[in-house]
């Protein structure tokens, strides 16, 4: 298998993908994966000949697995040999809840495929995996102190469990080595391709042409801040209060005395709830309300800064800029 490097990502020429399916799993997320690849692999030659064949099969516990869409999927090779192929990937386990994920991860399929995720050489064998999916590959143990994403919705559930974890619930698909995970659901669509683009980057802006997919680079655009913490009383108001007042200078302090509690309570509260400081937190809903007014106004860059809280455009663009480079 031969190997370069194409950005931080590590660009391998000949590619097996293994996706895994068990009962339940998401169907849309199954689907999406499978045509992209077969996409790719059936329009390489248009791109470059010498790109090699890319490969797709299914791996399972069983030999035929139902998944939420009532597809049905006959798996070609058992968990067992998942280190036969050049990438592993793990696919949304069909969940929308905390507890209903929780429940899963317990069942005895997916347990099945957390012990064969474990005994994979990380060396050899790519790890991707997107949503719900990104749990699976985390109870391994092997994303400790590194950088990952998963749903947005329920990114507070995923640093309870593992909290040595570098969450990133912003960016769309995230690298770490060997290790790549994408966001939530639909974000399948976007781990496809980065696995296409690690092949051939022309290949992949090939086949995002082909099926008309717009490049995502971040999750933040989807983000409802208030359904990830709605038990939280206190980062629910603070959220209404500087969303009411995002042309105000901000001050922490003041904030959290008008809501009647403490600075440090307040930090506290935020962190816990979204893993930002009040500041970062007030940063990302400017950046997203400035985004907005861009796309659905003809304000100029300096009337859009006042309008969220910066006296100087130069400093909106700043920002903008940081967080392109972060997605």
């Amino acid at each position: 298998m031969g190997s370069g490097v194409y950005g931080s990502i590590a660009i391998v020429y000949v590619m097996r993908i293994g996706l895994i399916a068990i009962d339940g799993c998401f169907g849309s997320a199954i689907a999406s994966i499978i045509d992209i690849v077969r996409v790719a692999d059936g329009a390489r030659g248009d791109v470059d000949p010498r790109i090699d064949p890319i490969e797709l099969a299914i791996l399972g516990p069983k030999r035929r697995v139902a998944t939420t869409a009532s597809m049905t999927l006959s798996v070609d090779h058992p968990l067992s040999e998942s280190a036969e192929f050049d990438v592993v990937v793990v696919p949304a386990l069909g969940t929308l809840t905390a507890a209903a994920t929780n429940d899963a991860l317990q069942s005895r399929d997916a347990r099945s495929v957390i012990a064969s995720l474990g005994r994979l050489d990380e060396a050899t064998t790519r790890i991707a995996a997107a949503c719900t999916g990104v749990f699976a590959v985390a109870e391994t143990g092997r994303m400790h102190h590194r950088r990952a994403t998963t749903s947005w919705f329920l990114g507070p559930e995923f640093l309870k469990r593992y909290p040595t974890v570098a969450l990133d619930l912003d960016t769309m698909v995230v690298v770490d080595g060997n290790l790549v995970t994408a966001g939530a659901a639909f974000a399948h669509i976007d781990l496809a391709l980065s696995l296409v683009r690690s092949i051939s980057p022309d290949l992949a802006q090939h086949v995002a042409k082909l099926l008309i997919i717009d490049e995502r680079p971040s999750q933040a655009a989807f983000v409802a801040y208030e359904h990830l913490r709605h038990e939280d009383p206190i980062v629910v108001e603070f959220e209404r209060f500087v969303r009411a007042r995002l042309d105000e200078p901000f001050n922490v302090a003041f904030v959290a005395q008008s809501l009647g509690t403490s600075r440090r309570t307040l930090e506290r509260r935020v962190r816990a709830a979204l893993n930002l400081t009040p500041l970062g937190f007030v940063q990302r809903l400017r950046i997203e309300r400035a985004r907005h007014l861009s796309a659905t106004t003809d304000l100029t860059s300096a009337e859009i800064a006042l309008r969220v809280g910066y006296a100087n455009a130069e400093t909106l663009r700043s920002l903008l800029r940081r967080e392109r480079r972060r997605s």
